[in-house]
């Protein structure tokens, strides 16, 4: 038995957050191999009659930079399917 050898890629992935007491930003950035970044931004807000605990109102909006994320890869690697085929691909759904 054979086996191929495969070229193994890491992605990098940062998250910044910028936060006061009742709101939490996120931004996440990826930069692809071929030099291109990708940004995702999230937010979350605090219910006033929540406690004031920082590290869930950044899991949230982190989250939700992610999402964004990894929705505009996805549009990313459709465009590019339709564009190497000359045809219109089924849509990618996360």
């Amino acid at each position: 038995m054979t086996h191929t050898m495969h070229t193994t890629v890491g992605w990098h992935v940062e998250l910044e957050f910028a936060e006061d007491d009742q709101h939490t930003k996120a931004a996440a950035m990826v930069r692809l191999p071929d030099g291109t970044e990708v940004r995702g931004h999230g937010r979350a807000t605090r219910h006033h009659t929540d406690a004031n605990q920082p590290r869930v109102g950044e899991e949230v909006a982190g989250a939700r930079a992610l999402n964004e994320l990894a929705m505009q890869l996805l549009t990313k690697a459709h465009d590019e399917i339709d564009e190497a085929s000359g045809r219109t691909s089924h849509p990618i759904h996360a």
